[in-house]
């Protein structure tokens, strides 16, 4: 499988390459500067795997929740790749892709996803890493919370990641304090990830048409959908 995947989902911007289970990335923190960065990354790591987009079976992108103009962004870019190319999409959730870099990065494979969402809020999810891109979410999956509304786990061991546990620390950690191994407050969502859950989802599910790469904000506040960018690679 040749997949391309894209994630602007947070400060960092990150696009990746899948071919037959190598992945090729570039990965930069580019606040506010993710429409001059991400085209550029693609035609690198393409030039970089010797493909086009032709060569390619379809393309991934972190589809939130996250930054509202990030999200916007990468389902657009999805969009123009996807439909200048004939190739069907994957979306995957920038929680579960966050989820998986603890499993890739750390070993961890109970997770507690954290980012924040301004507004005194937080995108929360809970999350069992079963191998390569084989992320589940617990049953009540993603949501938008006050960091006091957060459903503690009955269990232990779980593994906290995400800048929520940064921005809400003084509520968040003693109310978790019981049940948490670890906290990494600086790791961010990468293409990298996306990737390897797409693979997964699309081995499993199969992939969907390019009009359905769209974002996924958690908030009901956010109505109009992106465009597909014009791209010309």
């Amino acid at each position: 499988m040749k997949l391309l995947a894209l994630d602007t989902s947070t400060e960092a911007c990150s696009v990746a390459l899948l071919m037959d289970g190598y992945v090729i990335e570039e990965y930069e923190l580019t606040p506010r500067q993710h429409t001059q960065m991400i085209f550029p990354m693609v035609r690198r790591v393409l030039a970089e795997g010797g493909v086009s987009l032709h060569d390619l079976d379809g393309i991934a992108f972190a589809r939130g929740p996250g930054a509202f103009t990030g999200l916007r962004i990468a389902a657009g870019v999805t969009q123009g790749l996807a439909f200048g190319a004939n190739l069907p999409v994957m979306p995957v959730s920038s929680l579960a892709a966050l989820a998986h870099a603890v499993w890739r990065l750390h070993g961890a494979d109970k997770i507690l996803t954290a980012l924040d969402a301004r507004m005194h809020e937080v995108y929360w999810g809970a999350w069992r890493v079963l191998g390569e891109g084989d992320v589940r979410a617990e049953a009540a999956g993603e949501s938008v919370s006050k960091p006091v509304d957060v459903s503690v786990p009955d269990d232990t061991d779980w593994f906290a990641v995400g800048s929520g546990w940064t921005a809400y620390a003084d509520v968040l950690l003693p109310r978790f304090a019981a049940v948490l191994s670890a906290v990494d407050h600086e790791l961010l969502p990468r293409a990298h990830d996306v990737a390897l859950i797409a693979a997964k989802r699309v081995q499993q599910h199969g992939w969907l048409p390019a009009e359905q790469a769209q974002p996924v904000y958690l908030r009901d506040n956010v109505a109009d959908k992106p465009k597909a960018a014009q791209v010309g690679l």
